[in-house]
């Protein structure tokens, strides 16, 4: 049976997604935390496996944020990436992340894909990630960041934040600690920026919380 059925209203007819026919995804990766961490970096859920180039996040060759990484921190864009074996180092990867004191998970657990593609707005989220658990487990973090407005969103749901504009924060408290709300610009290329754009977004948060 199509996932898709008709449906009429005042305008005429359109197409909407049964939800009872489309498999339910359980996040595929286990949180990434330093124990020394002092960022948590959080998206809205991986793409698809057949987009992967790593097991690890932001796997799909096409996303910059590795790239980003690279570029700021090692002046070379292609630093993570093997440009032979057309992946990403996660080796590499890794040891940098561990470094650094970066964390990484996604602001939701379970989704449901509306498409067979790895865009945001086409996610149902039907579990969102408890942030506060992961928290807790890395006390030195002050900061939180997202890379995308689907992660914004499902996190301003959990915690009275307001909004911040792309490049900017906003502070709030999280059992007593006080915390920032960074909004970074997406790294995938479909958001509309040059990656040397994105970069100094990212290198003035790094810059502002001590890792560069």
């Amino acid at each position: 049976m199509n996932p898709l059925q008709t449906k009429k209203n005042d305008s005429g007819v359109q197409f909407e997604p049964d939800l009872d026919f489309i498999p339910v995804e359980e996040h595929p990766l286990e949180p990434f935390l330093p124990s020394n961490a002092r960022l948590l970096m959080l998206g809205s859920f991986p793409p698809q496996k057949k987009r992967w180039s790593i097991d690890f996040f932001y796997p799909n060759l096409i996303n910059d944020m590795w790239r980003i990484m690279g570029y700021l921190f090692f002046k070379d864009k292609n630093y993570f990436v093997d440009l032979e074996g057309k992946r990403f180092r996660k080796e590499l990867i890794v040891d940098f992340l561990n470094e650094k004191g970066i964390a990484l998970y996604d602001t939701a657990c379970a989704v449901r894909r509306l498409q067979d593609n790895a865009s945001d707005k086409f996610l149902d989220v039907v579990e969102i990630t408890d942030v506060g658990l992961l928290l807790r487990q890395i006390p030195q973090c002050s900061a939180v960041v997202t890379t995308g407005q689907k992660a914004t969103d499902t996190l301003l749901e959990m915690f009275s934040i307001q909004e911040p504009s792309i490049g900017t924060f906003s502070d709030f408290i999280f059992e007593d600690r006080h915390m920032r709300l960074y909004r970074m610009p997406s790294s995938s290329r479909a958001y509309p920026m040059k990656l040397e754009k994105k970069a100094e977004f990212y290198g003035q948060m790094m810059k502002e919380i001590g890792l560069l």
